[in-house]
């Protein structure tokens, strides 16, 4: 299998990092920023630069203050989507050595799905659903770690540990078509929006906060062991690299994770898959500087994606999933085409 940092190699690493990291990380987080404030200022009542610094004052008037309450809590909601999408599409990118691995590879996102859908079809309240969710997740990584439990430090780990969790997803797709087949009419709606991905009335949480934080620490903290990984897959053992050991850690942070965005925004595609290739292409493939962009980028772009989704047809609102599908499909074909005249 070829390695997932043979995507940039060295040299091409070396030069497509035209500026410091630090200046780098300085203007992801700058765009992210802006990205926040574009979200707070548009939607169908429009908030101009100057209200929202008096907003932000505490001298506005009672609309643009609450305009700008409901927006911003919206896309916060994104924002920690997109960055725990983006970090767990780069774990499993890691993990499985596999340039097309994301997120949901490993079924995770289906348990969730299955729990959130069956909370639906039962009429539970919204809380309710998202609990259902998480519970649907962490059920199906007990799962996939009991039944891979032997599987993380032999030389063919991660294509069983894909094949396992592959066999879960496809359960989960069963379950999932039996409910939309038994729902009520009135009920399929709210279970196709968040199956495609949907942020909109979603709460801002504290709890996505504390996992994406200690995640992101400890996929730093081990990034060095993670890039010979990468590399040199199960020669890394050779190198003092505890294959089990990080492998269950990966799989780990990378479902909660996904647990995590998914109980958010529902089934959001393309952003765990698309932004690791782009970071990676101006990055290099060092996950030491890998980790904070992705993590910037991935939450910029969720958040500007929901931003088009509650505007570009409003007052309808467009789930987000659809948009970063359709800004994801040509994005990848555009990398596959470059892939294609390197190894030409």
């Amino acid at each position: 299998m070829q390695p997932i940092s043979s995507l940039s190699s060295p040299r091409q690493a070396h030069t497509a990092l035209r500026l410091p990291p630090a200046s780098l990380l300085a203007l992801l987080l700058g765009i992210s920023v802006a990205t926040l404030l574009l979200a707070c200022a548009s939607g169908s009542v429009a908030l101009g630069p100057g209200q929202l610094w008096q907003v932000l004052q505490g001298q506005g008037d009672a609309l643009a203050t609450t305009l700008l309450q409901l927006r911003l809590e919206r896309a916060l909601t994104a924002w920690i989507t997109g960055a725990a999408l983006a970090l767990a599409g780069l774990l499993m990118q890691s993990l499985l050595r596999n340039p097309l691995a994301d997120p949901y590879v490993m079924g995770v996102s289906g348990g969730a799905s299955v729990g959130a859908l069956l909370a639906l079809w039962l009429g539970l309240a919204v809380w309710q659903v998202d609990l259902a969710a998480v519970a649907g997740a962490l059920v199906l990584s007990g799962v996939l770690f009991w039944l891979a439990r032997r599987d993380f430090g032999r030389s063919s780990g991660t294509v069983l540990l894909l094949l396992t969790g592959a066999l879960l997803s496809t359960a989960c797709g069963a379950v999932i078509s039996l409910l939309l087949t038994i729902a009520q009419d009135n009920q399929l709606r709210g279970m196709v929006f968040w199956l495609v991905g949907d942020i909109s009335g979603t709460p801002l949480r504290p709890w996505p906060w504390l996992v994406l934080l200690p995640a992101m620490l400890l996929a730093w903290w081990q990034a060095p062991a993670i890039n010979l990984l990468a590399l040199h897959g199960d020669h890394a053992a050779t190198l003092g690299v505890p294959l089990a050991r990080l492998r269950r850690l990966l799989l780990l942070l990378a479902a909660s994770l996904t647990a995590t965005a998914v109980s958010q925004g529902g089934s959001i595609g393309f952003v765990g898959l698309m932004v690791p290739h782009a970071c990676r292409l101006v990055c290099g493939p060092n996950l030491r500087l890998l980790i904070p962009a992705s993590i910037l980028a991935g939450a910029s772009l969720l958040v500007l994606a929901d931003t088009l989704a509650r505007t570009v047809v409003a007052p309808m609102q467009l789930p987000v999933g659809i948009l970063t599908a359709l800004l994801g499909v040509p994005v990848l074909f555009w990398q596959l085409s470059r892939t294609r005249r390197r190894l030409a």
